[in-house]
């Protein structure tokens, strides 16, 4: 196992999209505050912007996080697209340079349970920003903080004449913190890690590569495309496609409930499954994905009163000891503080 993926033999709290459930996800703000928060890593989700600029955002559309709908010279820019297959309507980051979306605004995707206190305050950040911030602060603070980017929609990236991994790699050649924290890279797809895995992991020993495991009935996009019907998320969740993934990636990223399901009938957490201890036979380290303070988000059983909208951070610790008990070794986490106090104070 990657010694950066559970350094010191603790549970790494991962800021997913930064701490965003307290200031718009992707937000320098949102991984300012993680980071005072006490979270081991940031998660930036990385576009492409049309110039070529690795920009966070968690989806290449941009109606749903921005402002770009009120701009009205902008409104021309509405179309359609299929991304990984589905169709989508709206305005996409592809089609801006950065300069354009440098005059765009965060706003809270989740306003029904997260107001909008913060909307129309922040920009859009380049990764350069996310990285000049982490360096920064990991110097103030005299702590490590690692990040662990994840590289979104790499087929749909290249159709259109963008290389993102390849904006990675030059970015690690520009920032020499990148060569120094816990750096971990994800990806839905695989095709690109496995580059990855050749391109960099073989030079720097910071850099460690993480499969994300989405639904099971579904297909890395870029199997898909390639007409490769042997891989879909439930196959790589087995024995034989974890040690497949464990060639080329050091840890999968599950949804939390493949490893402590919920009990449709009670409300409660039922007992943790066997995917933990089979990634680990294989090598593989596991981050569980996403653990977020909300009533809406939590196992029925472990909520505080009925209005989705509540923050119930005993709830949110008690979900997370769930899967520290279960042996994971990273859990993301919308609130970084709570899952800090979690991961500080284990399970009895």
């Amino acid at each position: 196992m990657h010694p950066f993926v559970r350094a010191n033999g603790k549970v790494q709290v991962i800021a997913h999209r930064g701490a965003s459930a307290l200031r718009p996800e992707h937000t320098l703000a949102a991984y300012q505050k993680a980071i005072e928060d006490g979270a081991d890593f940031i998660e930036p989700d990385l576009v492409m912007s049309r110039d070529g600029v690795l920009v966070a955002r968690h989806e290449c559309e941009l109606s749903r996080s921005t402002d770009v709908a009120t701009h009205a010279a902008f409104a021309a820019r509405r179309t359609g697209k299929s991304i990984d297959g589905m169709d989508v309507e709206g305005w996409f980051c592809e089609d801006f340079t950065f300069d354009e979306l440098r005059s765009l605004r965060a706003r809270e995707p989740l306003p029904e349970l997260r107001g909008r206190s913060h909307d129309g305050i922040h920009a859009i950040p380049a990764f350069d920003e996310v990285v000049d911030l982490l360096d920064r602060e990991s110097q103030r603070l005299e702590r490590t903080i690692g990040i662990i980017p994840e590289l979104k929609n790499s087929t749909h990236h290249h159709a259109i004449g963008l290389d993102p991994e390849g904006a990675l790699a030059a970015a690690t050649r520009r920032h020499a913190v990148l060569r120094r924290v816990p750096f971990g890279i994800q990806s839905f797809e695989v095709a690109n890690l496995i580059a990855l895995h050749d391109a960099l992991c073989s030079s720097l020993d910071n850099i460690f590569l993480v499969q994300l495991i989405g639904e099971a009935s579904e297909q890395p996009f870029d199997r898909q495309v390639a007409g490769d019907a042997r891989h879909d998320y439930a196959g790589m969740s087995t024995p034989q496609g974890l040690a497949a993934i464990a060639r080329y990636a050091h840890a999968v990223a599950v949804q939390r409930r493949s490893i402590v399901p919920l009990d449709a009938v009670s409300g409660k957490l039922a007992a943790a499954t066997s995917l933990v201890a089979e990634a680990h036979a294989a090598g593989l380290a596991v981050q569980a994905w996403t653990v977020r303070p909300e009533n809406h988000y939590l196992a029925p059983a472990l909520r505080c009163g009925t209005e989705p909208a509540t923050r119930c951070e005993a709830g949110m610790i008690k979900e997370i000891h769930a899967l520290i008990d279960a042996g994971v070794d990273g859990v993301f986490v919308d609130d970084p503080a709570v899952g800090r106090q979690a991961a500080d104070r284990p399970p009895h």
